[in-house]
C-alpha cells in the first residue's frame, strides 16, 4: 500500500521538477551551486534532490565538467526526436555518395547533441557520450567555440585527448578562425572527425553540425577539397534546418 504524501513532500516534488527544468534549460555541465542560486533553493536541499535524481537516472553527474546533465530516464519525459526534413536527408545521401567516410548530421540544443541523420553504414558514437565529452569531439568543439569553456577537469579518453585547458582554448580559437573543427584520435584512438557548422541564413545562429568520421591519420591532414565539399553541403542544409 502506498504511503500518504506528507506535508513537506509536495514542495520537494516541485523543487525536483524545477531542478530538472533548470538542467534542461542550462545544458550539460550546470553545477549544484548554480542550480541552488538560480532556483533559490537552499544548498543542502539542492544537493539532496540532485543525489536522488541521479540515483533514479533522471540526471547524471559529469566528472569532467563538474556538473550535471539530463539522464537516461529524462528522455522518457519528452520522447519525440527532432524531425529531419526529407530534403535534408536527400542532401546527406548525396554527400555520402561522394565520400567513403561516415557522414553525420547533428543538431545542437544548448550543450547537447542530437543526431538528425547518422550514417547507417558508419554508426557514430552515442550522442549522450559526445555531449558528456564535448572537448574531445569535433562536433563538440563547434559548440564549445560558441560558448565559454566549462569549469572543471577534462576527462582523458585516449592518449591523444586534449585535457590542458590552455591548449583547448587555442584549439577553439582555431575553430573560430578556420570555420571547421577536427579531432584526431582523441575520442577513439583510431578514428577522427572533421566538422563544419551549419548556421541560420538570417542571423548566423549555430543550429547544426555536419561531420565526416574516418581514420585519424587522414583527418590530421584533410585536403582542401574535402573541407570545401563539407562547407558546400552545410550551406545547402542551412535553410532546411533553420
Amino acid at each position: 500500500m502506498t504511503s500518504p504524501i506528507s506535508g513537506r513532500q509536495p514542495q520537494a516534488v516541485r523543487s525536483a521538477l524545477l531542478i530538472l527544468e533548470e538542467v534542461a534549460a542550462a545544458g550539460v555541465g550546470i553545477t549544484a551551486k548554480e542550480i541552488s542560486v538560480a532556483l533559490r533553493i537552499p544548498p543542502a536541499t539542492t544537493y539532496r534532490l540532485l543525489n536522488l535524481l541521479v540515483a533514479e537516472e533522471y540526471l547524471v553527474r559529469l566528472p569532467d565538467l563538474g556538473g550535471f546533465a539530463l539522464g537516461r530516464r529524462s528522455a522518457n519525459l519528452a520522447p519525440l526526436p527532432l524531425a529531419t526534413p526529407t530534403a535534408a536527408r536527400t542532401v546527406m545521401r548525396r554527400l555520402r555518395e561522394r565520400v567513403r567516410w561516415g557522414a553525420h548530421l547533428v543538431a545542437f540544443d544548448r550543450h547537447r547533441l542530437q543526431f538528425l541523420d547518422p550514417d547507417p553504414d558508419h554508426p557514430p558514437t552515442d550522442a549522450d557520450e559526445l555531449s558528456r565529452h564535448l572537448h574531445a569531439s569535433g562536433l563538440g568543439r563547434l559548440l564549445l567555440a560558441e560558448h565559454d569553456l566549462p569549469d572543471g577537469p577534462l576527462t582523458r579518453l585516449t592518449p591523444h585527448t586534449t585535457v590542458d585547458r590552455d591548449r583547448l582554448r587555442e584549439v577553439l580559437a582555431e575553430v573560430r578562425a578556420s570555420g571547421f573543427a577536427r579531432q584526431c584520435g582523441e575520442f577513439h584512438a583510431a578514428l577522427g572527425c572533421l566538422a563544419v557548422a551549419i548556421r541560420a541564413p538570417g542571423d548566423g545562429r549555430l543550429v547544426a553540425g555536419l561531420a565526416l568520421t574516418g581514420p585519424a591519420e587522414r583527418v590530421a591532414a584533410p585536403n582542401a577539397e574535402l573541407i570545401e565539399l563539407l562547407r558546400d553541403h552545410a550551406t545547402e542544409l542551412a535553410p532546411l534546418l533553420a
